[in-house]
């Protein structure tokens, strides 16, 4: 079987790259089981991690050919929505380095992310009702929660697509940089959330999403537990001393 991704080791992530330049990396079902794979390693062993296209597209979709075939027991199977929350809920942070097309399931892939940077040359959209489907996968609900139902709905009903400037001012992305900056931008970004206490980052993604309705007995639970450990001790006592903290 072809490999669909391709995983590297950087100094504080794990680079993924989607590797179907051919199908301008839509997703399928092995890339999609390339996918679980990671998201199982990085469950034993957290870590950031960037994902990339590759050909200058991020992905353009699901692999319709695949798609078109699928009937209701697929769908039921939640092949791409239950992939997508996963990588949403890895324990540390998800960077979606965008450059070119995001549309469809590769737009959902990056909604899961929890930071956009695009390239000047990126562009997102969901053409799926276009398509006699639903964005199924995440997008009928994180979009608007990303940039908010207006636009969502301008972009899930009405097929906009947003360039980059666009995805900026809406909020869905965080940077926009040339291409050859992207991979260098996200690493950074990596490097930034590899100076917080890998506890207290964890625990803080995880309480962004819990429901309103467990605030704040969630917080102070988290708080608790940080609140013992010996990291916490030793950055605060840094920070008192006036002294480098050491990172991990």
């Amino acid at each position: 079987m072809t490999q669909a991704i391709t995983v590297t080791e950087q100094q504080h992530c794990l680079h993924v790259q989607l590797s179907r330049p051919e199908k301008k990396n839509a997703i399928d079902a092995g890339m999609a089981a390339e996918l679980h794979e990671v998201c199982e390693r990085l469950e034993v062993t957290p870590r950031t991690l960037v994902l990339s296209g590759s050909g200058g597209v991020f992905a353009a979709g699901a692999d319709l050919a695949e798609m078109r075939d699928r009937r209701a027991p697929q769908a039921l199977a939640g092949i791409n929505s239950f992939l997508f929350r996963r990588i949403a809920q890895l324990p540390m942070p998800v960077i979606a380095a965008v450059d070119g097309w995001a549309l469809g399931g590769g737009a959902e892939l990056a909604y899961a992310a929890d930071f956009r940077i695009a390239t000047v040359n990126a562009r997102f959209g969901n053409p799926e009702v276009g398509l006699g489907v639903a964005a199924a996968a995440g997008g009928s609900w994180r979009l608007a929660a990303l940039v908010g139902e207006p636009m969502a709905k301008h972009i899930l009903l009405a097929g906009r697509v947003l360039d980059a400037q666009e995805a900026l001012t809406a909020g869905l992305v965080t940077e926009v940089v040339a291409p050859e900056e992207l991979l260098d931008s996200a690493f950074r970004l990596a490097g930034q959330v590899a100076k917080g206490a890998p506890a207290a980052v964890r625990l803080t993604k995880a309480l962004m999403g819990m429901p309103e309705s467990a605030h704040p007995v969630v917080d102070n639970m988290a708080q608790a537990l940080l609140f013992e450990s010996d990291e916490k001790y030793e950055r605060m006592t840094a920070f008192l001393e006036k002294r480098n903290v050491r990172t991990s």
